[in-house]
Protein backbone atom coordinates (compact mmCIF):
# COMPACT_ATOMS: atom_id res chain seq x y z
CA UNK A 1 0.00 0.00 0.00
CA UNK A 2 1.56 3.45 -1.45
CA UNK A 3 -1.29 5.85 0.31
CA UNK A 4 -4.82 6.45 0.61
CA UNK A 5 -7.51 8.77 -0.23
CA UNK A 6 -11.03 9.54 -0.19
CA UNK A 7 -11.42 6.68 -2.92
CA UNK A 8 -9.84 4.16 -0.54
CA UNK A 9 -6.69 2.42 -0.40
CA UNK A 10 -4.13 2.99 -3.16
CA UNK A 11 -1.38 -0.20 -3.49
CA UNK A 12 1.43 -0.84 -6.09
CA UNK A 13 1.85 -3.56 -8.26
CA UNK A 14 2.95 -5.14 -11.51
CA UNK A 15 1.62 -7.24 -14.26
CA UNK A 16 3.32 -9.96 -15.75
CA UNK A 17 4.90 -7.69 -18.83
CA UNK A 18 6.77 -5.95 -15.94
CA UNK A 19 5.06 -2.70 -16.04
CA UNK A 20 4.68 -0.71 -12.76
CA UNK A 21 1.00 0.09 -12.01
CA UNK A 22 -1.09 2.07 -8.83
CA UNK A 23 -4.34 0.36 -7.75
CA UNK A 24 -7.24 1.99 -6.46
CA UNK A 25 -9.26 -0.04 -4.40
CA UNK A 26 -12.89 1.44 -3.59
CA UNK A 27 -13.36 1.37 0.12
CA UNK A 28 -17.44 1.03 0.60
CA UNK A 29 -17.05 3.00 3.82
CA UNK A 30 -15.53 5.63 2.50
CA UNK A 31 -16.40 9.58 1.13
CA UNK A 32 -16.58 7.82 -3.22
CA UNK A 33 -18.80 5.11 -3.60
CA UNK A 34 -19.70 3.03 -6.65
CA UNK A 35 -21.17 6.56 -8.42
CA UNK A 36 -17.33 8.12 -8.31
CA UNK A 37 -16.16 4.87 -9.24
CA UNK A 38 -18.09 4.56 -12.33
CA UNK A 39 -17.44 8.60 -13.34
CA UNK A 40 -13.93 7.97 -12.84
CA UNK A 41 -13.63 5.19 -14.96
CA UNK A 42 -16.17 6.41 -18.01
CA UNK A 43 -14.08 9.74 -17.74
CA UNK A 44 -10.56 8.06 -18.01
CA UNK A 45 -11.77 5.57 -20.66
CA UNK A 46 -12.93 8.36 -23.12
CA UNK A 47 -10.51 10.90 -22.31
CA UNK A 48 -6.65 10.61 -23.27
CA UNK A 49 -4.05 13.14 -22.68
CA UNK A 50 -0.17 13.30 -21.91
CA UNK A 51 -1.01 15.67 -18.94
CA UNK A 52 -4.04 12.79 -17.79
CA UNK A 53 -3.31 9.67 -15.68
CA UNK A 54 -3.51 7.07 -17.95
CA UNK A 55 -6.18 3.79 -16.80
CA UNK A 56 -4.87 0.78 -17.83
CA UNK A 57 -7.83 -1.26 -16.42
CA UNK A 58 -10.64 -1.86 -13.83
CA UNK A 59 -13.12 -4.76 -12.11
CA UNK A 60 -15.97 -4.58 -11.15
CA UNK A 61 -16.53 -7.49 -10.24
CA UNK A 62 -19.52 -9.07 -6.96
CA UNK A 63 -18.00 -6.15 -4.47
CA UNK A 64 -14.69 -5.34 -6.34
CA UNK A 65 -13.94 -2.43 -7.05
CA UNK A 66 -10.57 -1.57 -8.44
CA UNK A 67 -9.25 0.98 -11.25
CA UNK A 68 -5.72 -0.01 -12.59
CA UNK A 69 -3.20 3.02 -13.46
CA UNK A 70 0.27 3.81 -14.95
CA UNK A 71 2.11 4.16 -11.66
CA UNK A 72 3.90 7.49 -11.35
CA UNK A 73 6.49 7.33 -9.33
CA UNK A 74 7.39 10.74 -8.41
CA UNK A 75 4.02 10.71 -6.17
CA UNK A 76 1.76 14.18 -5.96
CA UNK A 77 2.92 17.41 -6.03
CA UNK A 78 1.47 17.52 -2.69
CA UNK A 79 3.93 15.71 -1.33
CA UNK A 80 6.81 17.79 -2.61
CA UNK A 81 5.51 20.98 -1.49
CA UNK A 82 4.30 20.12 2.07
CA UNK A 83 5.37 16.26 2.76
CA UNK A 84 9.13 16.52 2.07
CA UNK A 85 11.49 13.49 3.01
CA UNK A 86 14.48 14.66 4.89
CA UNK A 87 16.79 13.63 1.99
CA UNK A 88 14.36 15.28 -0.67
CA UNK A 89 15.30 18.07 -2.60
CA UNK A 90 12.52 20.73 -2.63
CA UNK A 91 11.56 21.93 -6.51
CA UNK A 92 13.33 24.86 -8.05
CA UNK A 93 11.44 27.23 -9.45
CA UNK A 94 11.53 26.12 -12.80
CA UNK A 95 10.39 22.59 -12.21
CA UNK A 96 7.67 24.36 -10.26
CA UNK A 97 6.54 26.44 -13.78
CA UNK A 98 6.83 23.39 -15.63
CA UNK A 99 4.65 21.43 -13.25
CA UNK A 100 1.84 24.48 -13.51
CA UNK A 101 2.35 24.96 -17.53
CA UNK A 102 1.65 21.14 -17.89
CA UNK A 103 -1.42 20.80 -15.57
CA UNK A 104 -2.73 23.64 -17.04
CA UNK A 105 -2.60 21.92 -20.66
CA UNK A 106 -4.36 18.96 -19.09
CA UNK A 107 -6.79 21.36 -17.86
CA UNK A 108 -7.67 22.63 -21.24
CA UNK A 109 -7.67 19.33 -22.80
CA UNK A 110 -10.80 18.86 -20.49
CA UNK A 111 -12.24 22.21 -21.24
CA UNK A 112 -11.88 22.63 -25.01
CA UNK A 113 -10.58 19.81 -26.21
CA UNK A 114 -13.18 17.07 -24.83
CA UNK A 115 -17.02 17.54 -26.08
CA UNK A 116 -19.18 18.14 -23.86
CA UNK A 117 -16.21 19.88 -22.27
CA UNK A 118 -15.11 18.05 -18.92
CA UNK A 119 -15.49 20.31 -15.46
CA UNK A 120 -12.88 18.58 -13.35
CA UNK A 121 -14.23 20.09 -9.55
CA UNK A 122 -11.31 18.63 -7.54
CA UNK A 123 -8.17 20.59 -9.12
CA UNK A 124 -5.51 20.27 -6.33
CA UNK A 125 -1.74 19.64 -5.31
CA UNK A 126 -2.67 16.06 -4.12
CA UNK A 127 -4.15 15.29 -7.53
CA UNK A 128 -1.55 16.26 -9.42
CA UNK A 129 0.85 13.10 -9.92
CA UNK A 130 4.45 13.70 -11.21
CA UNK A 131 6.19 11.27 -13.45
CA UNK A 132 9.46 10.99 -14.78
CA UNK A 133 11.21 14.47 -15.23
CA UNK A 134 8.38 15.99 -13.02
CA UNK A 135 5.74 15.51 -16.07
CA UNK A 136 2.53 16.55 -14.46
CA UNK A 137 -0.71 14.41 -14.92
CA UNK A 138 -3.65 15.17 -13.87
CA UNK A 139 -6.16 12.40 -11.55
CA UNK A 140 -8.80 11.37 -10.12
CA UNK A 141 -12.20 11.87 -11.96
CA UNK A 142 -14.65 11.00 -9.25
CA UNK A 143 -16.26 14.56 -9.14
CA UNK A 144 -15.92 15.58 -12.70
CA UNK A 145 -19.01 16.53 -14.66
CA UNK A 146 -20.02 17.35 -18.12
CA UNK A 147 -19.61 20.81 -18.47
CA UNK A 148 -22.78 22.69 -19.95
CA UNK A 149 -24.89 22.31 -23.33
CA UNK A 150 -27.25 24.73 -25.25
CA UNK A 151 -27.59 27.62 -24.09
CA UNK A 152 -27.05 26.69 -20.25
CA UNK A 153 -24.37 28.76 -18.97
CA UNK A 154 -23.46 26.25 -15.47
CA UNK A 155 -24.36 22.79 -14.42
CA UNK A 156 -26.41 23.20 -10.73
CA UNK A 157 -24.82 20.52 -8.77
CA UNK A 158 -24.14 19.73 -4.83
CA UNK A 159 -21.06 21.34 -3.56
CA UNK A 160 -17.70 18.98 -4.14
CA UNK A 161 -14.29 19.84 -3.31
CA UNK A 162 -11.51 20.24 -1.06
CA UNK A 163 -11.56 23.25 1.86
CA UNK A 164 -9.27 26.03 0.45
CA UNK A 165 -9.63 25.36 -3.45
CA UNK A 166 -13.12 25.96 -3.80
CA UNK A 167 -14.53 28.84 -6.03
CA UNK A 168 -16.84 31.22 -4.00
CA UNK A 169 -19.53 31.13 -6.34
CA UNK A 170 -19.58 27.47 -6.37
CA UNK A 171 -19.82 27.55 -2.29
CA UNK A 172 -22.78 29.93 -2.36
CA UNK A 173 -25.06 28.79 -5.09
CA UNK A 174 -23.70 24.86 -6.63
CA UNK A 175 -23.34 26.52 -9.89
CA UNK A 176 -20.38 24.98 -11.55
CA UNK A 177 -18.43 26.10 -14.58
CA UNK A 178 -15.43 25.84 -15.98
CA UNK A 179 -13.94 28.99 -14.28
CA UNK A 180 -14.54 27.33 -11.05
CA UNK A 181 -11.67 25.15 -11.74
CA UNK A 182 -10.21 27.85 -12.73
CA UNK A 183 -10.12 28.94 -9.49
CA UNK A 184 -8.90 26.11 -8.32
CA UNK A 185 -5.94 26.14 -10.41
CA UNK A 186 -4.90 29.64 -8.82
CA UNK A 187 -5.01 27.98 -5.75
CA UNK A 188 -1.96 25.42 -6.84
CA UNK A 189 -0.27 28.24 -8.71
CA UNK A 190 -0.02 29.81 -4.94
CA UNK A 191 0.72 26.89 -3.87
CA UNK A 192 3.81 26.76 -6.30
CA UNK A 193 5.07 29.86 -5.54
CA UNK A 194 4.75 30.33 -1.28
CA UNK A 195 4.87 26.55 -0.74
CA UNK A 196 1.70 27.08 1.77
CA UNK A 197 -0.98 24.57 2.13
CA UNK A 198 -4.31 25.84 0.30
CA UNK A 199 -5.55 25.00 3.80
CA UNK A 200 -3.51 25.11 7.08
CA UNK A 201 -5.30 25.30 10.43
CA UNK A 202 -1.69 25.20 11.87
CA UNK A 203 -1.66 28.91 11.06
CA UNK A 204 -3.26 31.77 12.99
CA UNK A 205 -7.22 32.16 11.88
CA UNK A 206 -6.16 35.11 9.04
CA UNK A 207 -3.39 33.21 7.65
CA UNK A 208 -5.32 29.81 7.23
CA UNK A 209 -6.66 30.28 3.87
CA UNK A 210 -4.10 30.47 1.24
CA UNK A 211 -6.13 32.67 -1.07
CA UNK A 212 -7.36 35.36 2.00
CA UNK A 213 -3.43 35.66 3.15
CA UNK A 214 -1.82 36.07 -0.46
CA UNK A 215 -3.85 38.25 -1.79
CA UNK A 216 -3.38 40.96 0.09
CA UNK A 217 -0.02 40.96 0.19
CA UNK A 218 0.15 40.91 -3.63
CA UNK A 219 -2.09 43.81 -3.91
CA UNK A 220 0.02 45.58 -1.51
CA UNK A 221 2.49 45.26 -3.67
CA UNK A 222 5.47 45.75 -1.53
CA UNK A 223 5.91 42.40 0.21
CA UNK A 224 6.03 40.68 -2.90
CA UNK A 225 9.36 38.95 -2.24
CA UNK A 226 7.94 37.31 0.81
CA UNK A 227 5.54 35.71 -0.92
CA UNK A 228 8.27 33.66 -2.29
CA UNK A 229 8.25 29.43 -0.60
CA UNK A 230 11.58 30.08 1.36
CA UNK A 231 12.95 26.84 0.26
CA UNK A 232 13.63 28.30 -3.18
CA UNK A 233 16.37 29.60 -1.18
CA UNK A 234 16.08 33.15 -3.30
CA UNK A 235 16.64 31.16 -6.63
CA UNK A 236 14.01 33.20 -8.81
CA UNK A 237 13.92 36.03 -10.56
CA UNK A 238 11.63 38.74 -9.17
CA UNK A 239 9.85 40.04 -12.57
CA UNK A 240 9.23 36.05 -13.38
CA UNK A 241 7.87 36.23 -9.55
CA UNK A 242 5.50 38.90 -10.15
CA UNK A 243 4.50 37.07 -13.47
CA UNK A 244 3.30 33.80 -11.60
CA UNK A 245 1.55 35.92 -9.29
CA UNK A 246 -0.37 37.67 -11.35
CA UNK A 247 -1.46 34.90 -13.24
CA UNK A 248 -2.51 33.26 -9.97
CA UNK A 249 -4.48 36.10 -8.57
CA UNK A 250 -6.25 36.77 -11.98
CA UNK A 251 -7.32 32.84 -11.19
CA UNK A 252 -8.57 33.86 -7.64
CA UNK A 253 -10.35 36.83 -8.76
CA UNK A 254 -13.81 36.83 -6.80
CA UNK A 255 -16.08 37.69 -9.95
CA UNK A 256 -15.39 34.22 -12.09
CA UNK A 257 -16.06 36.15 -15.16
CA UNK A 258 -13.12 38.59 -14.87
CA UNK A 259 -10.82 35.05 -14.76
CA UNK A 260 -8.89 34.15 -17.12
CA UNK A 261 -9.95 31.12 -19.70
CA UNK A 262 -7.70 28.17 -19.53
CA UNK A 263 -5.90 28.94 -23.06
CA UNK A 264 -5.11 31.89 -21.72
CA UNK A 265 -3.84 30.50 -18.72
CA UNK A 266 -1.73 28.26 -21.09
CA UNK A 267 0.21 30.67 -23.28
CA UNK A 268 0.70 32.58 -20.34
CA UNK A 269 2.66 30.01 -18.46
CA UNK A 270 4.33 28.33 -21.44
CA UNK A 271 6.34 31.64 -21.09
CA UNK A 272 8.05 30.57 -18.04
CA UNK A 273 9.20 27.66 -19.90
CA UNK A 274 11.00 29.46 -22.86
CA UNK A 275 12.34 32.03 -20.40
CA UNK A 276 13.98 29.62 -17.42
CA UNK A 277 15.24 31.11 -14.28
CA UNK A 278 18.71 31.61 -14.61
CA UNK A 279 21.25 33.06 -12.57
CA UNK A 280 22.11 36.05 -15.44
CA UNK A 281 18.87 36.57 -15.34
CA UNK A 282 18.30 37.44 -11.25
CA UNK A 283 21.41 39.79 -11.93
CA UNK A 284 19.30 42.17 -14.33
CA UNK A 285 16.33 41.64 -12.41
CA UNK A 286 18.32 42.90 -9.37
CA UNK A 287 19.61 46.20 -11.43
CA UNK A 288 16.28 46.78 -13.01
CA UNK A 289 13.59 45.81 -10.34
CA UNK A 290 10.49 43.65 -11.01
CA UNK A 291 8.89 46.42 -13.38
CA UNK A 292 10.98 46.83 -16.00
CA UNK A 293 11.28 43.20 -18.11
CA UNK A 294 12.11 43.12 -22.05
CA UNK A 295 9.67 44.24 -24.36
CA UNK A 296 7.68 40.99 -26.16
CA UNK A 297 10.16 41.64 -29.03
CA UNK A 298 13.50 42.15 -27.29
CA UNK A 299 12.69 38.72 -25.17
CA UNK A 300 11.81 36.90 -28.38
CA UNK A 301 15.28 37.63 -30.13
CA UNK A 302 17.29 36.67 -27.04
CA UNK A 303 15.34 33.82 -27.21
CA UNK A 304 16.52 32.83 -30.55
CA UNK A 305 13.73 30.08 -31.13
CA UNK A 306 10.95 29.31 -33.54
CA UNK A 307 8.65 31.46 -34.77
CA UNK A 308 5.90 29.76 -32.83
CA UNK A 309 7.44 29.77 -29.61
CA UNK A 310 8.13 33.52 -29.64
CA UNK A 311 4.88 34.31 -30.42
CA UNK A 312 3.21 32.39 -27.68
CA UNK A 313 5.48 34.18 -25.43
CA UNK A 314 5.01 37.57 -26.92
CA UNK A 315 0.88 36.73 -26.47
CA UNK A 316 1.57 35.63 -22.82
CA UNK A 317 3.56 39.15 -21.58
CA UNK A 318 1.12 41.01 -24.15
CA UNK A 319 -2.15 39.66 -22.54
CA UNK A 320 -0.71 39.91 -18.56
CA UNK A 321 0.40 43.59 -19.40
CA UNK A 322 -3.25 44.26 -21.21
CA UNK A 323 -5.40 42.63 -18.44
CA UNK A 324 -2.91 44.29 -15.32
CA UNK A 325 -4.44 47.57 -17.50
CA UNK A 326 -8.13 46.70 -18.00
CA UNK A 327 -7.89 45.31 -14.58
CA UNK A 328 -6.73 49.05 -13.07
CA UNK A 329 -5.00 47.05 -10.03
CA UNK A 330 -5.31 43.27 -9.51
CA UNK A 331 -7.08 42.34 -6.57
Amino acid sequence: MVGQGGFGSVYKGKLESGQVIAIKKLDKTGLQGDKEFLVEFLMLSLLNHPNLVNLIGYCAEGNQRLLVYEYMRQGSLEDHLHYLEPDEKPLDWNTRMKIASGAAQGLEYLHCGATPPVIYRDLKSSNILLGDGFNPKLSDFGFAKFGPSGDKSHVSTRVMGTHGYCAPEYLTSGKLTTKSDIFCFGVVLLELITGRKAFDDTRACDERLLVDWARPMFKDGKNVANLADPLLGGHFSKSGLQKALEVAVMCIEENANSRPSVSELVIALDYFNSHPYNSEEAKRDSVKGPGNSDSPIETTGMLGVDYERERAVAEAKMWGESWRGKKGSVG
